[in-house]
């Protein structure tokens, strides 16, 4: 799947114009939140907010800034994973949800030592994937991928559990990010 492609599916999920009373982030167009669209230059109404300015953003805040493309060649499917629950939660937090599933599968550092669960992309990760997808093949990509979603799963109730209002958005965070790549 191309980065095109993540990109349009992530679109056809979040939709047009929204302003949920209840969604902290205000009225979004193509997921992209007002204050995002603030940030990257645009001043106009949201629901307005051009199609090509939520795609250049989502290439270059969810994709290529977090290093998730850098991922892309080793574990396709990791990646498209990264970039999704990215675009949901944070980059800083897909990226964590990674380095703590690499520690939990290394066999207590057996096969490549443990990671800080705080950072960005950088070569250790990439040396760390790079290791466990030797060892553990396309199998281990699969594996890798259901940890992640257990880890997004479990945020996911987190968020509905912490503040109420987010039930609202529950099911279809579970419907539609879990197991939807």
């Amino acid at each position: 799947m191309t980065i095109e492609q993540l990109i349009d599916d992530v679109i056809d999920r979040e939709g047009g114009y929204v302003d949920h009373p209840d969604d902290l982030g205000g009225p979004t167009r193509y997921g992209i939140t007002h204050r995002t669209a603030r940030a990257h230059g645009y001043a106009g109404s949201m629901k307005t907010f051009p199609r090509a300015q939520a795609v250049a953003i989502y290439r270059r805040m969810f994709w290529s800034q977090p290093g998730f493309d850098r991922i892309a060649p080793l574990a396709p499917h990791v990646a498209a994973e990264l970039f999704d629950t990215g675009v949901n939660m944070g980059p800083a937090v897909a990226t964590a949800f990674l380095r703590r599933a690499l520690n939990a599968l290394n066999r207590n550092g057996r096969d490549y030592p443990d990671l800080p669960t705080i950072g960005l992309m950088d070569d250790t990760l990439l040396a760390a994937l790079t290791a466990f997808l030797k060892l553990r093949g396309s199998a281990g990509e699969r594996v890798l991928l259901k940890a992640l979603e257990a880890l997004q799963g479990e945020r996911y109730l987190h968020l509905a559990e912490s503040r109420p209002a987010n039930e609202a958005f529950l099911y279809g965070w579970l419907a539609n990010r879990i197991g939807s790549l």
